[in-house]
């Protein structure tokens, strides 16, 4: 039986409550490596309400990985083919929006994106909802491996734009292509390191070598800097984030900030 969960996240901490009744101090949602700067009890795969709502992001077999790369998605996004960050004047995304993926109803293994105004409406379609929010150009489950299956995409997305700073837009997106994004995901991808790159050049190049988050668990000023200017488009354009998708990853975030899902599509 598929599962659903509510999307009602407004959550403070996530260790048991202490004697009196307060809430401790937060714990940050995901999983730190190495480039976090954060230890396991500081970031976790787990939410929860002061303990008394859990939730645990659950692991994800190749399986299911395999499974997910069976599916075609039909009519996908289009390529991008200028700069959504000179074009673009991202809106307020419904706070209930839900990106659902629809089978066909010829039992092929094929399925269509589609917004739906809550999870509730997407079930009754006959939809798994695969995030929160719209879709967009990260939103198909080939997508979706990559998200679920690189702990780390900070570290590798951004050695493409070093790699390739002085090259092309087509060999820096080829870069990304060889990560497993979709073309159209890679677009965003590269528009948002190149936003990057020229709203945030002090603080990434003094920062080069931070860790992800600081020792209070906020984000290092690099990648405060993207978050703060180059994350509203991004998150418009590529529809797939990490946290609405529930998925843990080295640059732990606060649970307030995610949406705990399970991807049970069909087999």
């Amino acid at each position: 039986m598929r599962k659903v969960l509510a999307f009602v996240f407004a959550l403070g901490c996530t260790t048991p409550p202490i004697d009196d009744g307060e809430c401790p101090a937060e714990v940050l949602f995901g999983r730190p490596s190495e480039a976090t700067g954060l230890s396991g009890e500081q970031c976790q795969p787990r939410c929860s309400d002061c303990g008394e709502v859990v939730w645990e992001a659950p692991e994800i077999a190749s399986e299911e990985v395999e499974a997910w790369l069976e599916w075609e998605l039909v009519d996908p996004p289009a390529r991008l083919d200028e700069d959504p960050y000179s074009t673009l004047s991202p809106t307020e995304i419904p706070p209930d929006a839900v990106c659902g993926m629809l089978p066909e109803s010829d039992g092929s293994r094929r399925y269509r994106l589609v917004n739906y105004a809550s999870a509730a409406a997407a079930e009754a379609a006959g939809a798994f909802v695969t995030h929160t929010g719209t879709c967009g150009l990260c939103s198909s489950l080939e997508d979706l491996v990559v998200y679920a299956t690189n702990n780390d995409l900070t570290a590798p997305v951004r050695d493409c734009g070093i790699e390739h700073f002085f090259g092309t837009k087509d060999e820096h997106v080829a870069c990304l292509e060889t990560l497993g994004f979709t073309g159209a995901c890679a677009d965003i991808w590269y528009y948002n390191t190149v936003h990057t790159r020229e709203v945030c050049q002090t603080e990434c190049i003094s920062g080069f070598d931070d860790p992800y988050n600081n020792p209070d668990g906020s984000l290092n000023e690099c990648l405060h800097c993207d978050e703060v200017h180059s994350g509203p488009v991004f998150k418009a354009v590529a529809g797939r984030t990490r946290r609405n998708t529930g998925l843990p990853n080295a640059m732990c975030r606060p649970c307030s900030e995610v949406h705990p899902l399970e991807h049970n599509y069909p087999n």
